[in-house]
């Protein structure tokens, strides 16, 4: 896909590697939709992005809310008159363990709350805004692009088991959608980022920081803009659909 004059929905564009991605398609001459919670970090991504010379929207929602999904996307057509992508990067944390023990005693567990709340965000939103795109680029008739950002937890991580849960089932779902959506001119791929350099990790501590970088072969985190490049890929070329990419700097858990 050729990105200048195409329109490109973010989900999680307020801050981290939704606003780098915001900008690499900015760059590119595409016009993008943003997608997020926070209005104020909407504001501050749609004004740089405007910036660069493309229109660039801001659309409050929260991706874990269907009905609000499916307004967000009519919105985005009404305003644009097309859809050519989605990049569904929105995405919350909730850690603990699945049961914390203590001289062989259960003193803490994963609660029902924090596992249902990255779920609804992490993969059910992801679906809800994968169906909303695919059905109006069906409709438009004019191809398209769906990149989902998953995340190297998808195959388990301590003190994770509802987010690697939901990342490995965004793998899952992006090798359906390619197979499902080809015949409708519609491609899909996943991202699988290592640890990256965004606002999260700015405030953990350096003997932390430390840790979390001596497995990666690279030792260093990766930059949101790396993340942002491996999506452009996807988009950029015309015969990947329903794989994974992993951009990790060789981190081995």
């Amino acid at each position: 896909m050729k990105l200048k004059d195409k329109v490109v929905a973010i989900t999680g564009a307020g801050q981290g590697i939704g606003r780098a991605l915001a900008f690499a398609f900015a760059e590119r001459g595409a016009d993008v939709a943003l997608l997020d919670i926070s209005e104020d970090g909407l504001k501050a991504t749609r004004d740089a992005c405007a910036a660069l010379g493309v229109r660039a929207e801001a659309f409050q929602a929260n991706v874990a809310v269907e009905d609000a999904v499916e307004a967000a996307f009519d919105e985005v057509v009404a305003r644009f008159g097309r859809l050519d992508g989605l990049v569904n990067n929105a995405g919350i944390t909730r850690d603990a363990l699945l049961v914390k023990v203590r001289n062989g005693e259960v003193v803490d567990r994963m609660s029902a709350a924090q596992w249902q709340a990255v779920i609804d965000v992490n993969l059910t939103g992801v679906f809800f805004c994968a169906r909303a795109a695919a059905e109006r680029m069906v409709t438009l008739r004019n191809g398209g692009v769906i990149v989902n950002i998953s995340s190297i937890a998808r195959d388990g991580n301590i003190g994770q088991t509802n987010y690697s849960a939901a990342k490995a089932g965004v793998v899952a779902m992006t090798a359906t959608w390619g197979k499902e959506l080809a015949q409708h001119g519609i491609r899909t791929g996943a991202i699988a980022p290592g640890f990256t350099a965004t606002d999260i990790l700015a405030s953990v501590k350096p003997e932390t920081l430390d840790k979390l970088v001596a497995p990666i072969s690279l030792k260093r985190l990766a930059e949101p803009a790396e993340i942002a490049h491996a999506v452009l890929f996807v988009f950029e070329n015309d015969y990947f659909t329903g794989r994974c990419i992993e951009v990790d700097g060789g981190l081995s858990f």
